[in-house]
């Protein structure tokens, strides 16, 4: 076969063969393998979702959270007036203000009195809590109020957590519950201002604390609050002024208290 001949067969198989474009080129068979990515590699093992906690599961915190510290909406229930320091503050009022909830069913036992900006608190209230520390006792005191720490029963916890519910189901409000032998020596501390201890020692308590911190203790009885400042609840009772055994009807605004001497009896053990 002549030059020329192989020279018009080429150029005739050219022009029968497809054009080469990006569409049609492809490796051999063979010639590359993919890795597959395992964890650790190219620099990070979440696979784009960060560190552990919310963040990991896409479960962003909430507008205001401050990562554990005390919130501001929280800071500010007084200067707010979120609740009114006129009367005492309970779990109860507190929680009445909307700004603060607890969850009895995760072991949350009530409120926690931290010292945090105890310097800058300057209310003159009657308040209860379940704990507090002598720092948070000498700022209220410093300013002429008042502080008890006391024990609440999971029952009674989720009475507290949502009133109205129980109200609306007709039962009687049940007896607070005694501290467990764990709790006892705290709640009957005069140091802690315990519901249970001695109010004698109470009082001397309060001046030791005063000399402690280097403050002049006021005297409460020149308050012209003295009265609210003197409200305690009784250690089988739940909220200021409703007693145990009494059934409260929302719908008629009445309150039904028992007459049967046995119950008497049982409510006030």
């Amino acid at each position: 076969m002549s030059s020329r001949q192989i020279t018009e067969k080429s150029l005739s198989m050219l022009r029968s063969l497809p054009r080469i474009s990006l569409a049609n080129l492809r490796d051999n068979p063979g010639s590359k393998k993919l890795a597959r990515r395992g964890r650790a590699q190219h620099g990070g093992d979440k696979h784009g979702s960060g560190n552990k906690g919310s963040g990991q599961r896409q479960n962003y915190m909430r507008l205001g959270y401050e990562t554990g510290n005390n919130p501001f909406y929280l800071r500010s229930l007084i200067d707010k007036d979120r609740v009114d320091i006129t009367k005492p503050i309970d779990i109860a009022s507190i929680v009445k203000s909307g700004q603060y909830n607890f969850h009895p069913e995760q072991k949350e036992y009530g409120i926690n009195l931290t010292d945090e900006g105890a310097d800058l608190f300057a209310a003159k209230i009657n308040i209860e809590v379940q704990w507090a520390s002598e720092q948070v006792i000498a700022a209220i005191e410093k300013n002429g109020g008042v502080i008890t720490t006391a024990y609440y029963d999971p029952h009674s916890l989720f009475l507290l957590k949502n009133p109205k519910k129980f109200f609306e189901s007709g039962q009687a409000i049940p007896r607070r519950m005694v501290p467990p032998p764990d709790a006892i020596e705290y709640y009957s501390s005069a140091e802690f201002r315990g519901y249970l201890a001695d109010p004698e020692k109470v009082s001397e308590e309060r001046l030791k604390l005063a000399q402690k911190y280097g403050y002049e203790l006021p005297e409460l009885e020149k308050d012209s609050s003295y009265n609210m400042f003197c409200e305690r609840k009784d250690p089988r009772q739940i909220f200021y002024g409703l007693e145990p055994g009494w059934v409260i009807n929302l719908t008629d605004g009445s309150i039904l208290k028992p007459k049967d001497d046995e119950l008497l009896q049982y409510y006030a053990s």
